[in-house]
C-alpha cells in the first residue's frame, strides 16, 4: 500500500512523507491519511485552474510542481473548503482534518526546508466543531455487557472486553498486543499512534481475565508470524480489527446497545468511568489513554445529568422561596385635582 501511494506522488510530496515517517515518527497509516488529504487539495487546485478535464477521482497529482505549491493563496484554500462542504459534502470533522494536513505540509516547506518564501495557510483556522458529549456505557451497562459473553471463545472475548473497559485502549493497540508485552509486575506495554509506546497498569479484573484466557489460548498450529500475538482467531492468526469490531457489536446487541455504539465507545466508557466515578485526574487520564494533548482528554470531563442536578440542588439558595406578603386593603386612588379657575 505504501508504494502504491508513493508512486502517485511528485518528488515534493515523497520527500515530505519520508520526513513525516522517519523524522516525525508518524505511522504508515497516518502518512496515508496525509496523502489522501493532500491529493484531494491538489486535484481541486488543478480543476479550479483549468489544468485538467478529468473527473475529480481520477485526476493525477504526480505532475504537481513546487511553483504550483508556492503560488497557492489563502483564497484558494477558502474556495477549496467551500468546495469540500458544498460539492463533496464533507462534514466539519473531515474539513478540519484536511486543514491540519495543509498546515502541516506548508509548515514543512516554509520552516523545515525553506523551499517556499511565505506560508499561505499560516492564518488558516479550522471549521468550528460542535462540542458533543462522547457516547458511553454507564457502570450497570458495562457490567451487563461483560455478563452476556458466551460461546466457544468466551474467555478470549471476555478478556478483550475487560481490557477495553478497564484500560481504554484503542482497537489497533489491543490487536497489536503480544504475549511478552504483559510483564511480571502486572503492567502492559501498548504501542499506540506513531509507534509510541506507553505502560498501562493491569488491575485485578484484567489479570484475572488474561489468566483465564491463557489457559485456553491455542498453542498449536498458529501461523509463524503471529505466534507471539496474545489474541488468536479461529484461523490461528493474530485476531483482526474487523473480527474484534464484529464480536463487540454482537455483545452490544445482546444488551440492546448496538445502535450508535462501537469499539471506540468502549474507550469512551473506560475514560468516563475513571473520571466520573474513579476521580482520576485529567493529567493522569491523558497518560493512560495515550493522548498527546490535554485538550483531547478534556472531552471526558463532561458532567452527567445526575451530577448537574446534584450541583444545582447543592446551591444554598435551592430551598429559598419568596415570602408571602400579608394581605392589605387596596389603596384608594387619590381624588382628582380641582380645576383652577
Amino acid at each position: 500500500m505504501r508504494m502504491d501511494y508513493m508512486n502517485q506522488c511528485p518528488l515534493i510530496l515523497r520527500e515530505y512523507f519520508g520526513y513525516m515517517e522517519t523524522i516525525k515518527g508518524k505511522s504508515v497509516r497516518t502518512v496515508e491519511g496525509y496523502f489522501i488529504d493532500l491529493r484531494s487539495f491538489f486535484r481541486f487546485l488543478k480543476l479550479s485552474k483549468d489544468l485538467t478535464q478529468e473527473e475529480f477521482e481520477t485526476i493525477p497529482i504526480d505532475d504537481v510542481t513546487l511553483d504550483m505549491v508556492e503560488a497557492v493563496t489563502l483564497t484558494d484554500v477558502f474556495e477549496y473548503m467551500n468546495y469540500l462542504a458544498s460539492v463533496r459534502q464533507n462534514n466539519n470533522n473531515t474539513r478540519s482534518r484536511k486543514c491540519s494536513s495543509l498546515r502541516s505540509f506548508y509548515k514543512y516547506l516554509y520552516q523545515v526546508t525553506g523551499q517556499i518564501k511565505h506560508n499561505p495557510v499560516e492564518q488558516l483556522g479550522n471549521p468550528k466543531l460542535p462540542r458533543r458529549l462522547p457516547k458511553h456505557l454507564d457502570l450497570e451497562q458495562s457490567i451487563e455487557l461483560l455478563n452476556v459473553v458466551d460461546g466457544p471463545n468466551k474467555e478470549r472475548d471476555y478478556c478483550i472486553l475487560t481490557l477495553f473497559l478497564n484500560c481504554g485502549m484503542r482497537l489497533a493497540e489491543l490487536v497489536g498486543i503480544n504475549y511478552n508485552d504483559i510483564r511480571s509486575d502486572n503492567t502492559l506495554i501498548l504501542t499506540g499512534k506513531g509507534n509510541k509506546q506507553r505502560v498501562v497498569y493491569l488491575n485485578e479484573a484484567c489479570m484475572s481475565a488474561i489468566e483465564a484466557y491463557r489457559k485456553v489460548r491455542p498453542v498449536d498450529g498458529i501461523v509463524y508470524e503471529d505466534r507471539n500475538a496474545l489474541f488468536i482467531s479461529r484461523n490461528k492468526r493474530r485476531i483482526s480489527p474487523k473480527t474484534v469490531q464484529w464480536l463487540v457489536k454482537k455483545y452490544l446487541k445482546g444488551i440492546q446497545m448496538d445502535e450508535g455504539y462501537s469499539v471506540h465507545k468502549l474507550r469512551h466508557t473506560a475514560a468516563t468511568l475513571m473520571y466520573q466515578q474513579g476521580g482520576v485526574d485529567t493529567r493522569v487520564l491523558k497518560d493512560i489513554l495515550g493522548h498527546e494533548n490535554l485538550g483531547t482528554t478534556e472531552i471526558y470531563t463532561h458532567l452527567s445529568n445526575e451530577q448537574v442536578r446534584n450541583a444545582i440542588e447543592s446551591n444554598p439558595l435551592a430551598r429559598v422561596s419568596a415570602k408571602k406578603k400579608k394581605n392589605s386593603p387596596p389603596q384608594q386612588p387619590p381624588p382628582p385635582e380641582e380645576n383652577p379657575d
